[in-house]
């Protein structure tokens, strides 16, 4: 039987992603389950599926016998030479199915293969290629808002979620808008795959600072660690071994460039660049950022207590808005931080 369906295998395969060889398997097991009801007697169904030649054939084959005893694979003579005059007992023949039921089951399948076998092939292609690439930052178009004010993106002709917790506080956006965001978690789900990003989580932050400091990105400066409170402060350590990078006026810029840029991808959220040190003291005045501190002592090792002497006028600044800046510094430093005042 003729087919015209190699187009449309082509178009689908391009539009939808999908080796070709994926979908025309698909259409040759789809061929088969469907044809199986056809053959009342449960024969061994063959497919013979050339679409770029036009070709389609579905048959059965069957041994020629006098007295069958299995209809899945035995035929009577008299059967037998209804299909072909020259049949002889012994002989295997090849019964192929009518045109017109060939006709509606191949409509019917390839109608399948569309709306399930393709699809899933998609999917699966959808799933390898974001499952590996979890940590990058990727931009969406904004296309609508679903239930619990969770954000649906397009990436890549692909919807990927930015829920409601992974927002940055305060921050809103309207159809249309581009969103940037980091890949988090892929999830298998029956409807298809679930991309899952964020704008909260410090690896955004990361991948914010790669982008925006060639140093960091080439290795010469190092992030050793990053903590934050989403839309407010951020504080991040950084170290190098080159005597002739400056780490902290790196990450900065020009008149403040670089990090200026991050922080207005981040809803103004005011990021501290602060020198990594193993010397606990000497980190924690560096961390209480951008505050001036006098000194900084060990109180108690054994319990991680650091005492920080500041200016009476830095006090505000060392505490910040709610403790904010001292608590984002205790956690930066891995030690409690307290702050006295001379």
């Amino acid at each position: 039987m003729k087919v015209n369906v190699w187009n449309t295998i082509q178009q689908l395969s391009k539009e939808r992603g999908v080796d070709k060889h994926v979908i025309i398997n698909a259409i040759e097991e789809s061929l088969r389950v469907v044809s199986a009801k056809y053959f009342d007697e449960d024969e061994k169904v063959h497919i013979q599926f050339k679409p770029e030649k036009g070709e389609l054939r579905v048959y059965s084959v069957k041994q020629i016998t006098r007295n069958p005893s299995n209809p899945a694979t035995e035929i009577s003579l008299q059967q037998a030479k209804k299909i072909d005059a020259t049949a002889e007992p012994g002989q295997y023949i090849e019964i192929d199915l009518p045109s017109d039921t060939l006709g509606r089951i191949a409509a019917q399948a390839a109608k399948q293969v569309i709306f399930q076998k393709v699809r899933t092939a998609e999917q699966e292609r959808v799933y390898a290629n974001f499952s590996s690439r979890i940590g990058e930052v990727v931009t969406g178009v904004m296309r609508r808002m679903e239930a619990k004010r969770h954000i649906i993106l397009e990436v890549n002709k692909t919807e990927v979620m930015l829920p409601e917790r992974e927002k940055i506080p305060g921050e809103h956006f309207k159809r249309g808008d581009r969103v940037k965001g980091v890949i988090i978690h892929v999830y298998r789900e029956a409807k298809g795959p679930q991309v899952v990003i964020s704008r909260t989580d410090n690896s955004f932050l990361r991948k914010l600072l790669e982008i925006e400091i060639p140093e960091i990105a080439g290795g010469s400066i190092e992030i050793k660690t990053i903590i934050r409170q989403p839309g407010e402060r951020a504080k991040v350590a950084v170290y190098t071994e080159e005597k002739d990078i400056d780490p902290i006026g790196a990450c900065i810029g020009i008149k403040g460039n670089r990090i200026l840029s991050i922080s207005k991808e981040l809803e103004g959220e005011k990021v501290d660049v602060v020198k990594w040190s193993q010397d606990p003291a000497e980190y924690a005045k560096a961390a209480l950022s951008p505050a001036k501190v006098e000194s900084v002592k060990i109180q108690d090792e054994d319990k991680k207590l650091l005492q920080a002497r500041v200016p009476r006028d830095q006090l505000s600044l060392a505490i910040g808005k709610k403790g904010l800046n001292v608590r984002l510094a205790s956690k930066l430093v891995g030690w409690k931080i307290d702050i006295n005042n001379p």
